[in-house]
């Protein structure tokens, strides 16, 4: 399976944004990516009110954009994130923030509403997104099957010994924060993921410290691959200025590709599920756990206040 990682920089303006996004998943296929990952807030970046102001329900435009791309190139496309309309009547009526996976007949896969909000104080950096936005709570793992092409070809290829049931790689989604979370990413790699999405609007704050770090510690500690798409650079006020730096890494914790330029690309990297297996049986991680000995991390409140 071949991934690619894009990168931008996104306006306030929908179509503007969707444009541009449509131009690098182009060249990302022209390039040989099957599977196309999109950066957060890809389709509308901006201050609250903006954000209320362009939240649409998961069969607006952005996802119909989405679903267009990913059937017209044949392609899984992870569809960044975006603010997703609460249903009316339900909830307290904050938006998601949502990222979907298209399948290459255009099929609306799988939908994951971020779990972990981005709620911090650093120094000059203030941002609370669960002002806005209601946290999910449901992980999401999905199977991303073979699919024939006209010429009996295309889409992503099975591996032997691979978890989706036909041996198709697996696909663990989350977004931005959630990388802080390790317990996140253990439960995608138990379900069966082999490959994790990371669209991301990473602050340049924190970027040159923690992300390669954190991006690079998920995919060693669970054996997966990841992808990690980010905003980059100034985005329109009331976002913080993001870091950027797109990359792929591998299970072995190396990056196989990555974006060091500023502003908008593509990073694309052939993955080796293949080898992923051969990881996995040669240094069995996952296999070594011991539940039994970590009584007591789920289901208390220690790290808690109050």
């Amino acid at each position: 399976m071949r991934a690619a990682a894009i990168q931008t920089t996104a306006g306030d303006g929908r179509d503007t944004n969707l444009a541009a996004a449509g131009v690098l998943v182009d060249e990302a296929v022209d390039r040989g990516a099957d599977l196309v990952v999109l950066p957060e807030y890809f389709s509308v970046a901006g201050s609250p009110s903006v954000l209320r102001a362009g939240a649409e329900p998961l069969d607006g435009p952005t996802v119909g954009w989405a679903a267009a791309t990913a059937a017209r190139h044949r392609i899984h496309l992870v569809a960044g994130s975006f603010p997703e309309a609460p249903v009316v009547g339900t909830g307290d009526g904050r938006l998601h923030n949502t990222s979907c996976l298209l399948g290459p007949d255009g099929s609306l896969l799988a939908v994951y509403r971020k779990i972990h909000l981005f709620d911090v104080s650093l120094g000059e950096v203030a941002f609370a997104e669960s002002d806005t936005f209601a946290p999910g709570d449901e992980t999401c793992v999905v199977p991303l099957h073979v699919v024939e092409g006209p010429d009996g070809i295309g889409g992503p290829q099975g591996i032997d010994g691979g978890d989706g049931g036909d041996g198709a790689p697996v696909l663990g989604m989350t977004l931005c924060y959630d990388v802080r979370f390790p317990e996140l990413y253990r439960m995608l790699a138990l379900a069966g993921a082999t490959v994790v999405t990371v669209p991301a609007a990473f602050t340049a704050a924190t970027g040159p410290a923690h992300w390669e770090l954190l991006l690079r510690a998920r995919a060693v500690e669970d054996q997966v691959f990841v992808v990690g798409a980010g905003q980059e650079g100034v985005l329109p006020r009331g976002m913080p200025r993001c870091h950027g730096h797109s990359m792929i890494v591998d299970p072995w914790g190396v990056v196989l590709a990555e974006r060091v330029d500023p502003g908008p690309g593509v990073v694309v990297a052939e993955l080796d599920l293949a080898g992923l297996v051969e990881t996995r049986g040669r240094l069995p991680v996952l296999a070594n756990r011991r539940p039994g000995a970590y009584r007591g991390l789920h289901g208390d409140d220690r790290g808690t206040e109050g």
